[in-house]
C-alpha cells in the first residue's frame, strides 16, 4: 500500500468508525495533497456522516478530516472542541530572527510525526504551533531550543491562537484567461511555464486543496499557494481589454 492509498484507506476508516461507533472521529492533520484525496473519499459519499476539514482557524492549510454523526445534533464548534491546541514558543528579544523552517525543523528533528503539527505561526517574538493534545507533554519537556536558541514552551487553548498582523500587496494585471497557470504566473511574477511545472509538480493547491490541472479556471475569490512562495487569493475578475485579456486583482501575502 502506498501513501496515497494509506491516506485514502484512514479516511474510510474514519468515516466508518464514526457511523459504526455514532461518535466523533478525525484524521491526522493533512497537507494540501493529502486533503485533495481525502476529500475525493467524502465527494463519494458517506450515508449517516458529516464531514469537515479543520485546522485551528480560518485559512489554515493544513488541516484534518472531522468525522460527525448526521444524526447527532451537534454544531461544528462542539465538534471540533479539543481536537487541536496551540504550543506557544517564547525566544529571548535578543536572539536572531527564526523562520518558519527553523520551528518546523527543530520540531521534526525530535522524531515528531507532521501529521500531529499543523500551521507554524510566526512573530517577531516566537510563534505558535498548532499541535494535537497527544504530543503536548512531550513537546513541552523536550522541546526547548530552536536551532541554537533556547526557547520557553507552553500551551494554550486553540481559542488563544495568536495570528500575526499580515503583510499584502496588490497585484494588478491583465491574463490571457482565468487558467490556474496563468494567474499562478501572475501572482508569483513567474513565467507560465515555470507555473506549469509547479503545478503538475503538486506544489500548487486551490481553496487549500492540491490543483494538479493546468486549464483549471479559477473563479474571484480562490485561494492560492504555491509552496515556497506563499498565498495569493484573486480578488477581483473584470472584464477583458483591447486586446482580448482578463483583468484580475491579486492579494499577495508577503
Amino acid at each position: 500500500m502506498d501513501a496515497d492509498e494509506l491516506i485514502r484507506a484512514k479516511a474510510e476508516d474514519r468515516i466508518a468508525q464514526c457511523r459504526d461507533g455514532w461518535y466523533v472521529t478525525s484524521t491526522g492533520l493533512l497537507d494540501s495533497h493529502e486533503q485533495a484525496i481525502v476529500q475525493g473519499v467524502t465527494r463519494r459519499g458517506s450515508a449517516g456522516v458529516r464531514t469537515l476539514m479543520y485546522g485551528g482557524y480560518e485559512g489554515a492549510e493544513r488541516r484534518m478530516l472531522v468525522c460527525i454523526p448526521a444524526d447527532i445534533p451537534m454544531t461544528d464548534e462542539e465538534a471540533v472542541s479539543g481536537l487541536l491546541e496551540v504550543l506557544r514558543v517564547e525566544k529571548p528579544a535578543i536572539s536572531r530572527e527564526l523562520s518558519h523552517r527553523d520551528y518546523l525543523g527543530s520540531i521534526l528533528g525530535l522524531g515528531i510525526d507532521r501529521s500531529v503539527t499543523g500551521d507554524i505561526l510566526v512573530r517577531d517574538d516566537g510563534a505558535d504551533i498548532i499541535i494535537m493534545p497527544e504530543i503536548a507533554d512531550f513537546l513541552k519537556r523536550e522541546y526547548s531550543q530552536v536551532g541554537r536558541t533556547v526557547v520557553k514552551v507552553s500551551t494554550v487553548p486553540i481559542e488563544e491562537l495568536i495570528i500575526p498582523d499580515i503583510r499584502t500587496e496588490v497585484i494588478k494585471d491583465t491574463v490571457p484567461s482565468l487558467r490556474l497557470d496563468c494567474v499562478i504566473s501572475s501572482a508569483f511574477r513567474i513565467s507560465r511555464a515555470k507555473a506549469a511545472e509547479a503545478i503538475r509538480a503538486g506544489i500548487v493547491s486551490v481553496d487549500h486543496i492540491e490543483c494538479l490541472k493546468t486549464d483549471f479556471r479559477l473563479e474571484e475569490g480562490a485561494i492560492m499557494v504555491l509552496k515556497g512562495k506563499g498565498k495569493a487569493v484573486l480578488r477581483e475578475v473584470g472584464g477583458e481589454s483591447k486586446k482580448n485579456r482578463v483583468w484580475i486583482k491579486i492579494e499577495r501575502f508577503v
